[in-house]
């Protein structure tokens, strides 16, 4: 559990092209994607900063299986089943939906892990913060930690402020104006919020459609005591078309986006928050002179094509 807390800070790459000179833009990233356990890059990002505190919360309670919940493609539930086999806990996915006959990739490793996979009906799965359905769950797997799906609490909101901390140290003398993450359930983009402490602006990329996050984000801020202020906003018009969507013309930004910058993005995420940021930039949306820190959260393992 020791490497939970003491890694090196993930690194920051600085990106350059003749669009961002041409727009007065300097470009850095936030390499979460780096900070991992495995080469497969199941546990990292954004999931490490999540679970960090709650696995060692976990532990420190006594416990030593997990129970959580996720879609077929999530990177939540690939992150848990990876953390579960690293630092001994048995895992349990309630997954969204009936068995298929072909799992997804996601499923398929998460079950290579270890992971015992739950499967319910979409319907039933929207009762996922129902305390007597939960109750019933652990009643029939024993007493288990429960991670929330995508794995945000307050304990993870925890988790990614240590990122802002991070940027404080590696960029002192000269902080971004502003932070852009991906957002699937707003946890993220809630944590940085909180350590920001008004010294820059987040931009929160929704994943998703139906227009629901900047609701979700406020009610993560005060559920964990920060009122809600005016220095972050929510993107909602680069989903392409919801969340584990795609589009050809989203995989050929991957592609190009790779081979201009050596750097892999995800179809779920990251890819979304950086062909959203780059349109962002090339239609004068930031001020000459601005300084963007974008937060890559990894989620690698849930591509279906690779590069």
């Amino acid at each position: 559990m020791i490497r939970l807390l003491n890694h090196p800070p993930s690194p920051v790459q600085e990106l350059h092209a003749p669009l961002f000179a041409e727009k007065g833009i300097r470009l850095l990233v936030k390499r979460d994607d780096l900070l991992s356990l495995s080469e497969n890059g199941g546990f990292c990002g954004n999931k490490w900063r999540k679970m960090k505190y709650n696995l060692l919360e976990a532990r420190l309670r006594g416990q030593n299986r997990l129970l959580t919940f996720g879609g077929a493609f999530s990177n939540h539930i690939s992150a848990v089943a990876e953390a579960g086999q690293s630092f001994g806990f048995e895992t349990i996915g309630v997954i969204r939906g009936e068995a298929p006959a072909s799992p997804s990739p996601t499923l398929q490793q998460a079950a290579a892990r270890g992971m015992h996979l739950h499967y319910t009906s979409r319907s039933e799965f929207q009762r996922k913060n129902n305390p007597d359905w939960i109750a019933a769950l652990l009643e029939q797997y024993g007493d288990c930690y429960v991670l929330p799906e995508g794995g945000t609490n307050r304990l993870a909101l925890d988790g990614c402020r240590d990122m802002v901390e991070e940027v404080f140290e590696q960029c002192a003398g000269n902080l971004p104006h502003y932070y852009c993450v991906a957002c699937g359930t707003g946890g993220t983009l809630a944590g940085i919020i909180t350590g920001l402490n008004n010294t820059a602006k987040a931009i929160g990329f929704s994943v998703l459609k139906g227009g629901f996050m900047r609701d979700a984000v406020i009610q993560l801020l005060l559920d964990y005591g920060v009122a809600p202020s005016d220095n972050w906003e929510i993107q909602e018009q680069y989903h392409f078309g919801g969340y584990a969507k795609t589009t050809p013309e989203l995989f050929v930004f991957m592609k190009t986006f790779y081979r201009e910058y050596g750097i892999p993005l995800d179809q779920v995420y990251t890819a979304k928050l950086f062909y959203g940021l780059f349109d962002l930039i090339r239609n004068g949306y930031f001020a000459p002179g601005s300084s963007i820190m974008v937060i890559h959260t990894g989620g690698l393992q849930g591509n279906s094509k690779k590069f």
